[in-house]
């Protein structure tokens, strides 16, 4: 029963009683006066009407309370939660971070000092965008994921409409200064403007970034080569006994995750990513840091049929030239060309590779090796020239008749024309002494006598044509059989270079394909 029906009933009762005794005192007393009556019944009345409107008063305020507690429910049937208490403002004035915000973000979240900030971080490669050798640098475009545990920011969703995560600026709390290690050039793209914060304390970090870091390159096996660049994490004034940094070591996954969203890797291909955890002492105190290795092998086909194919051509150019006589010119010209040719290929290699790498690439040996070889070549044509024009010069030098080709040829053509000419004055004049006897009469011995004489001497010039003629066949085939000592010299050279020059060809070609198969980038 309620305070207002208590009163209401405490109040008939009374009025109850006191109208008997009315009654008999009136009868008793008759002569009364009516005056009284009506005073005490309306003080009786008042007194009602003030007791009902204060068990009014009381039953609204009461009801009003357990419908703003959620105790009762509307006609409507609204939630038990009012409107006010679901928005993240009152999450906010809950954890008190609209108030003095300036505190949450200046000093490490924790109740006691002496409690570690565990740090979660993960980071996974989305794209390869350049390295470059020259620089040793390593361009990388990656997506970052910090979690860790903030002592002041818990709540109890059940009081807060079921509320359990959102998100904040991230200047409103503090966040670890972790930075990279390798990093040589800062991001020009803003960081991620927002923390996600839950109601267990944990507040996570997501930002995307491109990363130019230091990475040293190993170009020995160029351009078959693989490639470790390093990404390390690490705090810059946190030691170990305040901030401790954990990451998921499965490096199976990791590697997963990064190729499942792997969007770019120009020249590369991506092989694997791992991580490890690296403690070191830094001023007497423990500092972790966490080494995110990358590991990438190079496209190596445009190299070879853009640079080596071409060189390997040049080389068998070169030991196709040693058929070309060496009489003339044109093969040392040649050659000379085709060397040009492999320098051209250098000086393009050249603006590839770094210059502070430790050891010789294998490439370089290659071209310095062809180049050599082909300098070999130049050298011998040149000496095997040299030779050949010394011997010429010390048979022109003993005046045989017999050295110069042409003049022997033009001596055997005018002593031709001698003997045709004796040949054919012998012919007409014993045609014409023929003439003579068959018409004329005998003539004298005299005359007959000098005929004979004169086709005698004839016979004798032409003897004499015949005999030089003779001779200087005989010099010109002993020239041609009879080579010169410089001569032969030079052709058994160029024999035995031909033989070793093809051999050592082979040899290093075989040579450096088995070191570009079986060394080590390192």
């Amino acid at each position: 029963m309620s305070i207002f029906d208590l009163k209401v009933k405490w109040t008939s009762e009374s009025l109850n009683t006191r109208g008997v005794g009315m009654q008999r005192g009136y009868s008793c007393k008759r002569k009364q006066p009516v005056r009284s009556f009506s005073t005490t019944m309306l003080a009786q009345s008042v007194f009602v009407l003030f007791l009902t409107v204060s068990a009014l008063g009381v039953w609204s305020a009461s009801g009003f309370n357990k419908v703003q507690n959620g105790s009762l429910s509307s006609d409507n049937r609204s939630p038990e939660t009012s409107e006010e208490n679901c928005s993240y403002y009152k999450v906010l004035e809950y954890l008190n971070l609209t108030k003095d915000k300036d505190l949450f973000a200046m000093i490490r979240p924790v109740k006691n000092h002496r409690r570690v900030t565990r740090v979660y971080i993960k980071m996974i490669l989305y794209a390869i965008l350049d390295v470059r050798e020259v620089d040793q640098t390593f361009v990388s475009y990656v997506w970052i994921y910090m979690k860790w545990f903030n002592e002041y920011i818990k709540w109890k969703p059940k009081d807060l409409c079921g509320i359990r995560n959102f998100t904040v600026p991230n200047q409103v709390l503090w966040k670890p200064d972790l930075t990279i290690e390798e990093m040589i050039e800062k991001d020009k793209a803003p960081p991620s403007p927002l923390l996600q914060i839950d109601n267990h304390g944990y507040v996570v970090y997501k930002n995307d970034q491109v990363i130019i870091s230091t990475c040293q390159m190993h170009v020995y096996r160029f351009p078959f080569d693989t490639q470790s660049c390093t990404i390390t994490f690490k705090s810059i004034f946190h030691r170990d006994y305040e901030i401790s940094l954990s990451v998921y070591t499965n490096n199976t996954e990791i590697t997963k995750w990064s190729r499942d969203n792997m969007r770019a890797q120009y020249e590369w291909v991506f092989k694997n990513i791992t991580v490890q955890k690296k403690t070191e002492d830094s001023l007497g105190y423990n500092k972790t840091s966490v080494i995110y290795t990358i590991s990438m092998s190079r496209r190596s086909t445009l190299y070879c049929f853009n640079f080596l194919v071409p060189i390997l051509f040049l080389i068998i150019l070169d030991m196709a030239s040693l058929l070309i006589p060496d009489n003339g010119g044109e093969k040392l010209s040649f050659k000379v060309t085709v060397l040009l040719a492999v320098t051209v290929m250098q000086l393009i290699l050249n603006e590839i590779l770094p210059s502070s790498t430790e050891t010789i690439p294998l490439v370089v040996l290659y071209c310095i090796g062809v180049f050599g070889l082909m300098l070999l070549s130049v050298i011998e044509t040149i000496v095997v020239m040299h030779l050949m024009e010394k011997d010429s010069e010390s048979q022109e030098s003993e005046g045989d008749p017999a050295l110069n080709a042409e003049q022997n040829d033009e001596k055997i053509k005018v002593n031709c024309r001698n003997s045709l000419t004796v040949m054919q004055k012998c012919c007409l004049s014993a045609a014409i002494h023929d003439d003579e006897t068959d018409q004329n009469t005998p003539s004298p011995k005299k005359d007959s006598s000098s005929q004979r004489l004169d086709v005698s001497l004839a016979l004798d010039l032409f003897s004499h044509e015949l005999d030089e003629v003779k001779k200087t066949v005989s010099l010109l085939s002993s020239r041609r059989e009879n080579i010169g000592y410089w001569t032969k010299l030079s052709q058994k050279i160029h024999k035995i270079f031909t033989v070793f020059y093809v051999g050592g060809v082979v040899l290093f070609l075989i040579t450096i394909s088995m070191l570009w198969i079986v060394a080590d980038d390192d």
